[in-house]
């Protein structure tokens, strides 16, 4: 049961969406936009959020798109994670989101609710930032794109009343030899230790992560290191793990030191893979 009353719209396009959250916010109503909703639900059970009105976005037809076009993979963020591993157009984002949570959830989580969420882990923005995938916004002032590293940085970086369209990611990538891995301490579909997808592209490797620190990120110095061309595969990681851009989550999930030797030998395992398979 959810302990507040709340007014519920369904729009069907993006100017009727950013129009009606300006509108509901001179209201003061702190309205709150919602697509797959489990995480709202979640939030406003535990009294962590509020709101007086709730702006479903799910009619709106570009946020339910799923299009491989020419140059582009189009997917709406009101897709759910169950539609897109179905579809498995983009192999490393369904390798991720097939990760989260269970089944039953993925039919309701979407890929905006995901990227947008509070929960810290937003495992499917990983691929998107390896991929340098581009992020389709709507609000007040209209549609604009941004590159996935300017439009996510620690969190989605939206302003009032902006919500997350599309995601597009260039064909080429969706082809490119990859690799994920998420290690729970716990079962099967608990929190993760750590997430890992990892992309090779032109020779080097890219790699992003959830649940090392309190926000999902892909580091361009670790990058850096781990494409070195001196030292062993250890000094290369050990360089690598200098630059973690913030302190190793330390929590009921995990000690930072386990955390850190769960990340090291994970990598490592999957670069050997790809060094090995190079040299073949």
């Amino acid at each position: 049961m959810i302990p507040v009353d709340f007014d519920y719209y369904k729009p069907e396009s993006i100017e009727e969406a950013a129009r009606l959250h300006e509108q509901l916010d001179r209201q003061k109503m702190l309205p709150l936009y919602y697509s797959g909703g489990t995480e709202i639900i979640t939030l406003l059970r535990l009294d962590l959020i509020q709101t007086k009105a709730v702006i479903d976005i799910k009619a709106i037809h570009e946020c339910r798109e799923h299009i491989l076009g020419e140059d582009y993979l189009v997917l709406g963020s009101s897709l759910t994670l169950t539609q897109i591993e179905e579809r498995n157009a983009f192999p490393l984002l369904t390798s991720v989101s097939k990760e989260i949570a269970d089944h039953t959830a993925r039919n309701k989580i979407t890929l905006g609710g995901n990227i947008c969420g509070e929960i810290f882990y937003r495992e499917a923005v990983l691929p998107l930032l390896l991929t340098d995938s581009l992020f389709v916004i709507g609000g007040p002032q209209g549609v604009k794109i941004l590159p996935a590293h300017e439009a996510f940085q620690q969190t989605m970086q939206l302003g009032r009343g902006e919500f997350l369209i599309q995601t597009l990611t260039r064909k080429d990538f969706l082809g490119m030899p990859y690799m994920s891995v998420k290690i729970r301490q716990q079962w099967e579909t608990g929190y993760p230790l750590v997430t890992i997808a990892a992309l090779k592209a032109k020779g080097e490797i890219r790699a992003a992560f959830s649940g090392l620190c309190s926000f999902p990120f892909r580091s361009k110095r670790m990058e850096d290191e781990l494409n070195r061309k001196d030292g062993t595969l250890d000094v290369r990681m050990d360089r690598a793990l200098r630059h973690i851009p913030a302190p190793v989550l330390n929590d009921i999930e995990g000690s930072a030191e386990y955390r850190l030797f769960v990340l090291k030998n994970t990598l490592t395992d999957i670069l050997t893979v790809w060094e090995v398979e190079q040299n073949a």
